[in-house]
C-alpha cells in the first residue's frame, strides 16, 4: 500500500506515521507513507497557499492552483490511487470503507486547512471526501493519520497475529470483548475464571457474550444493526437482554 499525503504542515505527521506499527511497516516495505508540502507546488515568491474567500467571511482558503499541481503530481506516480479529502463534510469512517481502502494499491489524501480548499480544486481530482467525525479539526493531517493507521492494520502482515484485526471492535459490527493479562489478581480484582481453565470452547463463548454486552451497553445502536445469530440471541438472553434482528423483527433460532 502506498499513501501520498498532500500537507501544509507535514510536521504533525511525522511522528505518527514513523512509531509502532506504522513505522515497522514502512520499514518492512508492507507500507509506504510520502508526504508531500503543498507550498512546493506555490510559485510566487512567498509560496502562498492560501487567499481570502470570493464573497467575504473570515477565514482563508486554500487556492486551487497548488492543490491541482499537487494531486495531479501525486497521480502521475500512482495513476491508480484513489484520491481522498478529508473533510467534516465527507460520510463518516466505518470499518467497512477501511477493508475497503485497504484492499486498494495507493492512496493519496489531501489534507485542507483554514475554511477549507477551492471546489474547483475538488471537483477536477478529487474521488471522495471522508470524515473521522462530527466535529471540526484545525486541518486534515490527523485525521490523514487516523485513516493510514485504520488502513494499515488491516494489510497483510503488518500485525504480528492477524487474528487481532479481526477480533477488533467492529470487525463483525460489535464492539470488542474485555483483555486481561497477568497478574491473575490485582488489588482484589480477579480475571473471569473461564479465562483461566483452559476450556477454548468456553473462553469462545464468554468472549462472543461480553462483546454482546458491551455493545448493548456502550453502543446499542451497533446492536440493532448487526447481523446475530440465533446463539447469539441465546447469549443475549442469558443476560436478561432482548433484541431484535437485522432486519428490525424478533431473531429466531434456525
Amino acid at each position: 500500500m502506498k499513501a501520498q499525503v498532500v500537507t501544509l504542515f507535514p510536521g504533525i505527521l511525522q511522528g505518527a506515521l514513523s512509531e509502532s506499527i506504522l513505522g515497522a511497516a514502512q520499514e518492512r516495505g508492507l507500507l509506504s507513507a510520502e508526504l508531500v508540502q503543498l507550498r512546493d507546488f506555490c510559485h510566487d515568491k512567498h509560496r502562498q497557499a492560501d487567499d481570502q474567500p470570493y464573497g467575504g467571511g473570515g477565514g482563508m482558503v486554500l487556492k486551487p492552483e497548488p492543490v491541482f499541481e499537487a494531486l495531479a503530481a501525486c497521480k502521475a506516480k500512482d495513476p491508480a490511487a484513489r484520491v481522498i479529502y478529508l473533510s467534516p463534510q465527507g460520510p463518516a469512517l466505518s470499518h467497512a470503507k477501511v477493508l475497503e481502502l485497504a484492499a486498494l494499491p495507493g492512496l493519496i489524501l489531501l489534507c485542507g486547512h483554514y475554511e477549507g480548499v477551492d471546489q474547483r480544486a475538488l471537483d477536477a481530482l478529487v474521488d471522495e471526501e471522508l470524515s473521522i467525525g462530527d466535529y471540526v479539526l484545525t486541518g486534515g493531517e490527523l485525521a490523514a493519520a487516523v485513516l493510514i493507521d485504520a488502513v494499515a492494520r488491516q494489510l497483510p502482515g503488518v500485525l504480528g497475529n492477524q487474528a487481532s484485526a479481526q477480533a477488533d471492535s467492529f470487525a463483525d459490527g460489535l464492539l470488542d470483548f474485555p483483555h486481561y493479562t497477568r497478574p491473575a489478581s490485582f488489588e482484589g480484582r480477579e480475571v473471569p475464571a473461564v479465562l483461566l481453565g483452559g476450556d477454548h470452547a468456553a473462553v469462545a463463548r464468554w468472549r462472543r457474550q461480553q462483546a454482546l454486552l458491551a455493545t448493548h451497553a456502550k453502543r446499542p445502536d451497533l446492536l440493532q444493526r448487526a447481523a446475530l445469530g440465533p446463539e447469539d440471541i441465546r447469549l443475549l438472553e442469558e443476560l436478561g437482554i432482548s433484541c431484535k434482528s437485522k432486519a428490525g423483527r424478533p431473531a429466531k433460532p434456525k
